[in-house]
């Protein structure tokens, strides 16, 4: 490309009123773009903000327009402000954030965009017209996690995230129904490519109840759950929270690392072995509390030993703290099992492992303070036979409503008892076999969903 010569000019004295042209700082976040609403909030504020988001390497636009992702507003007055945004030239406006000055002001002392949380938003409190579109087709919503693809992104985050406590509440006080109930709605939220922005767009999805719709409205008006509120800041609920957690999540270079230790004993007792890790990092998740794996062999009935000497192996190299072995009690004349069940009746072993930071990409996570350099990791191991492989990562891998969900659809659709043991037929009274686990859902004549599309 070809550029004219620059003549040069005979230099003027600058005046004081004219100001040098904005310069443009290095762009940081592409996929953010700010709109600073001039409304309440003034030209030359307006102004200032805009250059500071800039120097920090935000983008933002002069003009409204469907690029923008994040409208900032300090007004106040929600309905006023939302008469004049649906008001303007923008048809992206559903999928924008409409946030309050508090985002803004988080943003830049972080020097990156935060996470939008309840408080930051300022919801449209203005009736959704009788022409509004619906999102999406709800009538495509199953009432089935296994017929939905559920990623790790959420959109609705605000809602699931209470139905999560409300759950959890109701698990804490021996309530399985209305915890099941909540933990489906949550479910349903999950999967949803879209973000509710009013009530009306969540009236024919399933399995969202009266409380469920109660909380959402509630959401949308003030902008929390009052009932949510009350709970997180309950003495019992605050405890018994606590409790069960770990201190430090595993990441998932942890969760490799210690899958490449535990690959090396069981190469070293059976190079044909399968070791699979299964779990919230199999459906893509970066953290989780433990970490899961199956290990088996192709050799009927020599599993339960190899997962012996794989602990004995462990032992040896000085990695092993703590064990706890479990024997199985696998029978398959007790099959099949009739009830849902998170466990099974194979060989399995709960482990406490030493992770040294050499070992993992990256170190390891841990406390600043924490100068040992290394750390003891949760890790389950099950070992069933090679037969009922297919069954028990299907069950291992979760999530766990997404499990219930799929057990649910084939007692209810199809007539078939499904665990992590085996699946059974009872129109034609047998047992279906199956090496992986897209011959369980071709069994069901379900579309086979991925791993990393299971978090319902």
């Amino acid at each position: 490309m070809f550029h004219t010569p620059i003549v040069p000019r005979a230099r003027k004295r600058s005046r004081p009123a004219e100001a040098s042209a904005p310069r443009r700082e290095r762009v940081k976040f592409e996929d953010v773009r700010l709109y600073l609403v001039e409304r309440k909030m003034g030209r030359s504020r307006r102004s200032f903000l805009t250059e500071l988001a800039r120097s920090k390497g935000f983008i933002v636009e002069d003009v409204l327009s469907d690029v923008v992702t994040h409208v900032v507003s300090e007004d106040s007055q929600a309905s006023s402000l939302w008469a004049w945004l649906k008001g303007g030239p923008v048809k992206n406006l559903p999928v924008m954030h409409v946030l309050d000055i508090s985002w803004f002001t988080d943003s830049m002392r972080e020097g990156k965009p935060v996470a939008v949380e309840t408080r930051h938003l300022i919801q449209d409190t203005l009736a959704a017209s009788p022409e509004a579109t619906t999102p999406t087709p709800v009538s495509t919503v199953s009432q089935y996690a296994c017929q939905r693809r559920t990623t790790t992104k959420n959109n609705n985050k605000i809602f699931t995230d209470a139905f999560e406590v409300l759950a959890e509440s109701h698990e804490f006080n021996d309530m399985e129904g209305p915890c099941l109930a909540f933990r489906r709605a949550a479910s349903v939220l999950k999967s949803l490519p879209w973000t509710v922005q009013n009530l009306r767009v969540t009236e024919d999805l399933p399995c969202l109840g009266e409380h469920s719709m109660y909380v959402i409205e509630e959401i949308l008006q003030h902008g929390h759950s009052f009932e949510v509120e009350k709970i997180l800041s309950d003495e019992r609920y605050q405890i018994l929270k606590v409790i069960p957690r770990s201190k430090w999540a595993v990441s998932k270079a942890e969760a490799q690392a210690l899958g490449n230790i535990i690959d090396e004993a069981v190469r070293a007792i059976t190079p044909d072995a399968i070791l699979t890790l299964t779990g919230g990092f199999r459906r893509g998740k970066d953290f989780g509390h433990d970490v899961d794996f199956i290990v088996t062999t192709p050799q009927l009935g020599k599993e339960e030993r190899l997962l012996t000497s794989v602990i004995d192996r462990l032992k040896q190299q000085g990695i092993l703290l703590y064990c706890e072995y479990q024997a199985s009690t696998f029978d398959e004349s007790k099959l099949p099992c009739h009830r849902f069940e998170a466990m099974d009746h194979f060989a399995k072993c709960f482990l406490i492992l030493r992770l040294e930071d050499s070992q993992v990409e990256g170190g390891l996570q841990t406390a600043e303070e924490d100068r040992r350099g290394w750390r003891a990791v949760r890790v389950d191991l099950v070992s069933p036979p090679v037969d009922r492989y297919a069954f028990t990562l299907l069950g291992w891998s979760g999530s766990r409503q997404f499990e219930r969900d799929l057990r649910r659809f084939a007692r209810m659709e199809r007539r078939m008892l499904l665990d992590n043991h085996a699946l059974y037929d009872k129109t034609k009274k047998e047992f279906l076999a199956a090496t992986t686990e897209k011959d369980i859902f071709a069994h069901l004549g379900l579309e086979y969903i991925e791993p990393w599309q299971r978090n319902a």
